[in-house]
């Protein structure tokens, strides 16, 4: 059986998909991996879907032992990974042979990492998602100990790289406005949009805490807010004035009112920003928010054209002009210094 063995793991690890759609009126959101983008990337790194499983490890991930040969893809935030002892590359495709241990440790930018498998992992589906949802309990957390069963791979290529963006820095996020927008007071938004958050230590997939100086962002109608949906992005404003950006395993009801939603292409900015990392809030239309997601969602599409190999081979550049071969070059032979 094409496996991978879990011999350590740390805590947070669990399977995850793209998540679960229709099922807001049972009570249940989509969960998910947390940042989506990281599941496309490790697809066009595997040159496979990006509907199959893949693994999220959160600040730190385990070591792992491949049953049979198989390809992996690392993603997301950047961890610390070797195979057998040997340095490999994040943002990168790779081959693990048989019975070699893959060691990830702990993350060196941004929060969630992802751990990708040719084939994809094939855990029970449970309401047509291998997703694990710890709020809801579908699935369980990865232990050590487990044996994760993995699909058919389709696929052979490896050595495969991708340019690394910028969103695990934190940085600007834009919003559209949401149910209660407008009952905030026009001077209440404009100082959200003004304050430079900073990414809180308490977060989790429910949703992350951002902190910042001065008083908090209220609006006198918030006690007369009834409980209603929700979605991932939501920026609910505590009673205390504090902003929480829900994200993929958020209730699908609450009273608490919303001053904005984070476009979805910019939640995984939100996810990946370590804990103290300065975000900024801008207010966009929704004309112009569907117009950015719809062209991030073209640039998910296309990340397989962005897919270069690791080591490139000089018969298939198509700039090799530009590039220094040589330089420095001496003699093998001739001694300049004995000339007389």
């Amino acid at each position: 059986m094409i496996a991978l063995h879990v011999h350590q793991v740390g805590p947070g690890v669990a399977v995850q998909d793209l998540g679960r759609t229709g099922f807001l009126s049972k009570g249940l959101t989509r969960g998910g991996a947390t940042d989506r983008l990281a599941v496309h990337e490790g697809a066009a790194l595997l040159r496979q879907s990006p509907e199959l499983a893949v693994l999220e490890m959160v600040g730190t991930g385990g070591t792992f032992e491949a049953a049979e040969d198989m390809r992996i893809a690392l993603t997301g935030a950047e961890m610390t990974a070797h195979v057998d002892g040997a340095a490999v590359a994040w943002n990168a495709s790779h081959a693990l042979a048989k019975s070699s241990v893959l060691t990830i440790g702990p993350t060196r930018t941004g929060t969630y990492g992802y751990l990708h498998v040719g084939g994809g992992f094939e855990t029970e589906q449970m309401l047509g998602s291998r997703a694990t949802h710890q709020s809801c309990g579908l699935g369980e957390l990865v232990t050590a100990g487990d044996v994760l069963p993995i699909g058919l791979d389709r696929g052979g290529d490896v050595g495969l790289t991708m340019p690394r963006d910028t969103r695990f820095d934190g940085g600007a996020i834009r919003i559209v406005p949401s149910m209660q927008t407008s009952d905030f007071a026009k001077e209440t938004r404009e100082k959200f949009e003004a304050t430079t958050f900073r990414r809180d230590p308490r977060a989790n997939r429910q949703g992350i805490r951002m902190d910042s100086d001065g008083d908090g962002f209220a609006t006198p109608k918030a006690l007369s807010i009834v409980s209603e949906v929700i979605v991932p992005g939501d920026i609910q404003i505590t009673g205390d004035g504090t902003p929480f950006v829900l994200m993929a395993e958020s209730q699908t009801t609450g009273g608490y009112p919303r001053i904005g939603t984070v476009l979805p292409c910019d939640l995984p900015r939100v996810a990946q920003a370590p804990a103290g990392a300065a975000l900024q809030f801008q207010f966009v239309s929704l004309e112009d928010g569907a117009a950015i997601e719809a062209r991030a969602r073209a640039t998910w599409a296309a990340l397989p054209k962005a897919v270069t190999p690791l080591v490139r081979d000089p018969a298939t550049l198509q700039d090799l002009l530009s590039y220094q071969l040589i330089g420095g070059v001496v003699s093998a032979t001739d001694a300049p210094l004995d000339r007389g």
